[in-house]
């Protein structure tokens, strides 16, 4: 299974390939316009300039439809409605305070779909889990009086905490629940997984 941090590193090395070739494109324009009217002959034609302006819009979203099929959570959202969860974690948030339904940590298997719900009574905030290595597995914004609903599959065994993503004022930044969630048995979920 892919994790995010897989993934972050796969979308880093293509989206520098891609800037790169849209800076370069930057550069081109700025040379064919500072370039003096009737001076020597280039290949740098307006065929060849509109060329590479539709190659670049090719490659983009080919690189969208790409990694929709690599990057397992997108398929999850477009699919939650028909998607059955494991179990579901209600989190309820009020005044600059994560409200857990449970004590901590929260332990899951590893290999369950955990439907999150999280609800604001006050104002907005963020929901996001992290690894102990501090680096984000996922995070949502969560509006106030409505039910903010995330589908995510554990693949990777660990503790992790709950912070906040969003600028809620200055009590926003002491929004955080150590040790929240423990995922727990994924050297068997991933001998099940072997076996099929």
């Amino acid at each position: 299974m892919v994790t995010s941090a897989d993934v972050l590193w796969m979308l880093k090395v293509v989206y520098t390939i891609y800037a790169f070739a849209i800076i370069s494109f930057i550069g081109w324009f700025g040379y064919r316009v500072t370039k003096k009217p009737g001076s020597h002959k280039t290949w740098l034609t307006p065929k060849v300039f509109y060329s590479y302006l539709g190659m670049l819009v090719v490659i983009g979203v080919g690189i969208h439809i790409l990694t929709y099929n690599k990057v397992p959570w997108v398929a999850w959202e477009l699919k939650k409605h028909k998607i059955q969860p494991d179990r579901e974690v209600h989190v309820h948030i009020k005044d600059h305070t994560f409200i857990m339904p449970e004590e901590t940590p929260i332990t899951i298997n590893c290999g369950e779909v955990v439907k999150f719900n999280v609800t604001s009574a006050d104002l907005t905030y963020g929901f996001g889990l992290f690894r102990e290595n501090h680096s984000m597995v996922f995070q949502m914004q969560v509006i106030p009086q409505y039910d903010n609903i995330l589908l995510w599959k554990f693949t990777e065994e660990g503790t992790f905490y709950v912070l906040s993503t969003e600028y809620s004022g200055p009590k926003g930044a002491y929004m955080k629940v150590p040790n929240a969630f423990k995922v727990v048995g994924c050297d068997k979920y991933a001998m099940r997984e072997e076996s099929r």
